[in-house]
Parts: C-alpha cells; sequence; structure tokens
C-alpha cells in the first residue's frame, strides 16, 4: 500500500553517458512511442496524436509476475506528452489511464551536455502518492529504467 499524504512525491535520477553524444541519447528519448525498444516493457505504441507534438498518446505494458503468487499481471499506461522541446532536449508528459495505482503523475525527461564530454539523461516526477508503492520504491524504479535505458544505448551505439 501507498503511503497515505497530502503531499505530492517528488523524485529525480540521473545517469551519465560519458562517450555518447546529446543527439544519440535525445533520439531515444523523443522516440516516445518505441520506449519498449529502450526499457523493460513488453510493448508501447501510439494510440493518437501526431508523433513529436503535445497531445500524443502512447500506450505501454509489461506482465509482471507477483513475488509470491508467481501470478503474471498485465500492467498497463496511457501517457501523453504535455510539452516537447527539441532544441533544449526536454519531453514532459502525464500518465492519463493507468492499471498501477497512479491517479496523477507527470515525468520530465531532459539530455543534457556535460562538460567533460557526453552527456546525462535527467528523469524528474511528480505524483500523487500511489497505491501499491512506496515514494522510495518510485524513485528506484526511476532510477533503474535509466540504468536499463543507458545500458541499452551503449549497447546499440557500440559505447563503453
Amino acid at each position: 500500500m501507498g503511503e497515505k499524504s497530502d503531499e505530492r512525491w517528488k523524485g529525480k535520477a540521473v545517469v551519465e553517458l560519458a562517450d555518447t553524444n546529446t543527439e544519440v541519447a535525445w533520439s531515444v528519448i523523443e522516440d516516445f512511442c518505441n520506449i519498449h525498444k529502450w526499457m523493460s516493457l513488453d510493448t508501447s505504441y501510439q494510440l493518437e496524436g501526431t508523433l513529436g507534438k503535445p497531445g500524443l498518446i502512447r500506450y505501454c505494458a509489461s506482465t509482471i509476475v507477483d513475488d509470491v503468487e508467481k501470478t503474471p499481471t498485465l500492467k498497463w499506461a496511457k501517457e501523453k506528452v504535455l510539452a516537447i522541446d527539441p532544441v533544449e532536449r526536454s519531453l514532459s508528459y502525464e500518465v492519463i489511464e493507468n492499471n498501477m495505482g497512479f491517479k496523477f503523475y507527470v515525468t520530465t525527461l531532459k539530455v543534457l551536455s556535460r562538460e567533460e564530454g557526453g552527456c546525462k539523461i535527467e528523469w524528474g516526477f511528480v505524483s500523487d502518492p500511489a497505491e501499491g508503492w512506496t515514494v522510495e520504491g518510485l524513485v528506484s524504479y526511476v532510477e533503474s529504467s535509466l540504468q536499463i535505458i543507458k545500458k541499452n544505448i551503449q549497447l546499440a551505439y557500440n559505447t563503453p
């Protein structure tokens, strides 16, 4: 059960890709409807809207196996792009429907240059307390998801 609180949860995670340029990382983040290629998701695809524009809606889903009962459950979300800025390399979206316990959830992903070369990806979120989650569990999920994205970018683009 999620924490009971009137305050919104906030969190942020960052990964650094020392040998990946910002354009490469941004091409992954802006490809909103194909995030399943970069994260641990079974599927993601466009439901409506225009690629690269606010209002674009995607469907994402994965089958999760319960640790105790070993029962598979399909977890899904419909997510809508609120803002996308290719110059600033920033994308914000909200969860508009889901079966994962979220009433309100907004994420902003940014690809930033590093002074020493390469780039970093920043994933920040604001969420109402969510049923079945703790804020620490949500931060951990975001951190592990970013690590998976980093690993897959490095594999796809042959960077260490």
